[in-house]
């Protein structure tokens, strides 16, 4: 939370601070709308610490200032896909005007709204569910979730645990480059991942998906890639790629199930050729990396609930 501290206004500092320190551990966002009284998630439920104070022009403007250190211009590519990552892999998420040019995104403006999403490291949250996506080699994986269930968390540990292996569970090494499009997975600081991995992993940091793929092929030679979010047409294309090149796979999607993303026109194809060997749903019915199932790529079911 300190990076997020760092940039938020004086008047937001106070009202976090009027929340316990243990709760604090439990934020998940904090949201600032103009005109609005400022707003924090916490398990999941909205929280409000002082109703009589809304979130003014002067602080949303002061924030972005302290967010792109003064200078708008280095975050103005950022800022088009709607959110900014700060140190650590925390993500800003950003509404206000948008200026549109032949159809695309050129710039927003008028920034009314912040959405502070906390990125918290959760050393060996994964290890459990490790065992189960292990055989002599890390099967291709595909974890499954709606928005806030825990996948890049899931995820982030899953990198470490194949990096740094586990000699107990007879896990071995492997080389992992990881695609971190959004910068929330590793959290790099000038291309210096900011959580722990161990010795074994290569970062192409706020690099497109599909782009990054190839490039580390190419480039770094990995046993496994990891990446957030795939869902897009040259995602899906970029994946056989690594197929093909005999690199396995570890990504999230959006989605409830696996019919939800496979029906989706990008995810077509992996569907008709089966490309992961495992898929792991997330919940947040026992809150954020509820594993609700661990299946087969026939659907059939490889563990159900994995307890925590």
């Amino acid at each position: 939370m300190k990076e997020i501290t760092a940039v938020l206004p004086e008047t937001v500092l106070r009202l976090l601070q009027k929340i316990p320190a243990p709760v604090q551990e439990t934020i998940e966002e904090i949201r600032l709308r103009t005109g609005q009284p400022v707003e924090f998630i916490i398990s999941g439920k909205p929280h409000y610490p002082d109703l009589t104070h809304s979130f003014c022009p002067q602080e949303a403007a002061g924030l972005l200032s302290r967010i792109s250190h003064h200078s708008l211009y280095a975050l103005e590519e950022e800022l088009k896909r709607g959110y900014i990552t700060i140190s650590g892999g925390h993500r800003i998420g950003i509404a206000g005007r948008v200026i549109t040019e032949k159809g695309s995104v050129k710039a927003v403006r008028d920034i009314s709204s912040y959405n502070i999403r906390v990125a918290r490291q959760k050393i060996g949250i994964a290890h459990d569910l490790g065992k189960h996506l292990y055989s002599g080699r890390w099967m291709n994986t595909l974890i499954i979730g709606p928005p806030q269930t825990g996948k890049t968390t899931i995820l982030r540990d899953l990198a470490r645990v194949m990096s740094t292996g586990d000699e107990k569970e007879n896990m071995l090494p492997s080389k992992i480059g990881i695609v971190d499009e959004r910068s929330e997975i590793a959290g790099c600081v000038k291309g210096v991942p900011q959580h722990e991995f161990g010795k074994r992993v290569d970062v192409l940091d706020a690099c497109p998906k599909a782009e990054g793929i190839m490039m580390l092929i190419r480039s770094m030679s990995p046993e496994i890639i990891v990446a957030d979010e795939i869902g897009r047409k040259e995602d899906a294309e970029a994946i056989y790629e690594a197929v093909n090149a005999g690199v396995q796979m570890l990504f999230t999607a959006h989605g409830t199930s696996i019919e939800d993303v496979m029906r989706r026109p990008a995810m077509l194809q992996l569907s008709k050729e089966p490309v992961f060997e495992r898929f792991v749903i997330l919940s947040r019915r026992r809150g954020p990396g509820t594993i609700e199932h661990i299946l087969k790529s026939d659907g059939s079911t490889v563990k159900k609930e994995l307890k925590r």
